[in-house]
């Protein structure tokens, strides 16, 4: 029952979002999808379209930051696990080795008991 009341408020609250992206140029003033970002964005004009793009050039470099740090950081991670695949090989071959010392001495042990 709830769920029904909520539904119609948000169908009316994404029509509003709509319109409201979609009127005026940004920072061309309140109402006229600058919105009210505070007196000089309010005022509208040149200053209020300048705020306007400095807000833009800086969640543009916000985001190239972010972007740069998760590069980074997948990087460091890819060169974790290439040393993590070099130890396990290195770590494979040792078995191996281990391994055909074993059978070695298996056969030479087998050896001498079929010799007797």
């Amino acid at each position: 029952m709830a769920l029904r009341l909520r539904i119609p408020t948000l169908i009316n609250s994404w029509k509003l979002i709509g319109v409201r992206n979609t009127s005026g140029e940004i920072g061309s003033g309140a109402g006229k999808g600058g919105g009210a970002g505070g007196a000089v964005r309010e005022a509208g004009g040149s200053f209020g379209k300048r705020e306007a793009a400095q807000e833009e050039e800086y969640f543009r470099r916000l985001q190239s930051a972010q972007l740069k740090e998760l590069k980074d950081h997948l990087q460091d991670e890819v060169k974790h696990h290439e040393i993590a695949i070099k130890e396990h090989q290195e770590a494979i071959l040792r078995h191996k080795k281990k391994m055909e010392k074993i059978q070695k001495m298996q056969e030479k042990g087998s050896g001498s008991d079929s010799d007797k």
